[in-house]
């Protein structure tokens, strides 16, 4: 949670010494659509099917360097959960900005840095779940319907590159890490995070993603 602190501080410091630099510059400069293609690719071949992951961005570019960014998506997943089985689905949302790195320059083509925060609600069902308790001993247990919202912060790195006439393509890096960790209901905690990932504390997320630039 520190480190994440002191990366909010640092980018916050930068943002605000550039916006001061680029004040007198034109400020809205464009919008982009993404798709992101990479993502349920490796999901659905990596799992056959089971794990299933899409996702879009809105960003607008504000003088020459600001990207305020809005994504979201829904994931399905069916996978083994530490014994048992997990299948769930939800949507996810992030918000957040990046900081184009070169300050000079006319093209598209740049690297990005950013934050994001993002949430996700979803419905799932964990069954086949191994209990122990002093009076029944080990048991198997199903738990339906369950439903929870979990939330996380991300640092981003990332490029986009101009293809031709608007048409944009890119990738992003990411670094998660979980807010809503623990809970008193522990047992029953989803084993898979839309948006997010495997539920760990701490997550890579990668993206590559088709863009047309508005």
């Amino acid at each position: 949670m520190n480190k994440l602190l002191l990366i909010l501080s640092l980018f916050c410091s930068a943002l605000f010494a550039h916006a001061r630099e680029y004040a007198d510059t034109a400020v809205y400069q464009g919008m982009s659509v993404k798709i992101d293609i990479g993502t349920p690719i490796l999901e659905i071949a990596r799992s056959g099917g089971k794990m299933q992951d899409y996702e879009a961005a809105i960003n607008v570019r504000l003088a020459k360097r600001f990207y305020p960014t809005l994504e979201g998506g829904f994931a399905l997943a069916e996978c083994g959960a530490d014994g048992g089985q997990h299948n769930g689905k939800g949507v996810f949302g992030r918000v957040g900005m990046d900081l184009a790195v070169v300050k000079k320059g006319t093209t598209e083509n740049n690297m990005l840095i950013g934050l994001r925060v993002g949430g996700t609600h979803q419905n799932y069902d964990l069954t086949q779940v191994m209990q122990y308790s002093d009076y029944w001993g080990h048991q198997r247990l199903d738990f339906y319907n369950q439903n929870r919202f979990d939330c996380w912060g991300e640092f981003v790195t990332g490029c986009q590159v101009q293809v031709y006439k608007g048409f944009q393509m890119g990738w992003y890096l990411r670094m998660k890490l979980l807010f809503t960790r623990k809970a008193d209901d522990a047992i029953v905690l989803p084993y898979y995070l839309p948006g997010f990932g495997y539920r760990k504390d701490f997550q890579w997320g990668f993206n590559y993603y088709l863009a047309y630039k508005f």
